[in-house]
């Protein structure tokens, strides 16, 4: 998985023939650490291989849903704009002095 662009975020090339678009930009305002939630997604569920052993950890493997990585990611822009949504409306914290 990547992004169509580094300018562009709201499209990521799942494979090939896959291409979710239509991510809204704030859907990354939603961070988990330094990064948001989308681009951690993107990070954890690539196929890799281990340089020393061979080994090949392919997330695809992890579920018998072909459809697994891709409803995931649907699921976290929905949480992401969600949650960005909550925390716009709550209202300003007050702090009180004595």
């Amino acid at each position: 998985m990547k992004f169509q662009s580094k300018e562009d975020r709201s499209a990521i090339i799942y494979n090939s023939r896959v291409t979710i678009s239509g991510i809204p930009e704030r859907a990354y305002r939603y961070q988990l650490g330094a990064r948001s939630a989308i681009e951690w997604i993107i990070d954890r569920y690539q196929v890799k291989t281990n340089k020393d052993s061979g080994i090949v950890n392919d997330p695809n493997d992890w579920s018998d849903d072909p459809r697994y990585i891709i409803d995931l990611l649907g699921r976290i822009v929905t949480v992401s704009l969600e949650t960005v949504d909550i925390v716009e409306g709550l209202p300003e914290l007050e702090i009180l002095k004595n």
